[in-house]
């Protein structure tokens, strides 16, 4: 911890080093690393003023104070630094607990529209029951149609390996069939005649 004086019309004693450093030695248990510090004492007419400056790698905490003696003033810029450093750890800590919930799956999943299949361990998109307006989507896309002649569980496993929700090709009789993932993560096989 490296700490910088810088008195102005007032020259900083070993008691009041000795007081700062105390006090960034509790701070310093809170933020947990290594920063460096800026001290500013300064007298203007009868008001003593304090500035601590810590420059951490969640950003600079600034403590402002002016009181009637210089060890007050001193007093209460620790403790407003010390209040920030405490705000700022927890906001951390609490950021950090919601992301990893949020990766164990735990919370936001209703959050983010989407929910967990029961019959697969993928996430499944969640749509509206009831379309708000009708709206037709032409698509022409050769990924959805096998051109040779497949069963069912080829025709199963060739739609999972292509990712499409629906899936066209014959089986080895001629007929067409249709494959369609459902929003629960099934496939259902649609029968032409």
């Amino acid at each position: 911890m490296r700490v910088e004086y810088t008195g102005r019309h007032y020259e900083v004693t070993p008691a009041n080093r000795k007081e700062v450093e105390a006090g960034l030695s509790k701070i310093r248990k809170v933020l947990r690393d290594r920063f460096e510090t800026k001290v500013v004492l300064a007298v203007e007419k009868h008001r003593h003023k304090a500035e601590i400056t810590i420059s951490s790698r969640i950003g600079p905490l600034v403590g402002l104070a002016q009181a009637g003696d210089m060890t007050a003033a001193i007093g209460q810029a620790l403790e407003h630094l010390e209040k920030q450093a405490l705000k700022n750890k927890t906001r951390i800590i609490t950021r950090k607990r919601r992301l990893h919930s949020q990766w164990n799956g735990k919370a936001g999943d209703e959050q983010s529209g989407r929910a967990r299949s029961e019959s697969d361990s993928t996430m499944v998109q969640k749509f509206p029951a009831v379309a708000k307006g009708m709206e037709i989507h032409l698509v022409r896309t050769g990924d959805a149609v096998s051109l040779r002649p497949m069963t069912l569980e080829e025709g199963i496993k060739e739609a999972h390996f292509r990712d499409r929700d629906v899936f066209v090709f014959r089986d080895p009789k001629g007929q067409l069939m249709i494959l369609h993932r459902t929003r629960d993560g099934r496939m259902e096989l649609i029968e032409a005649p």
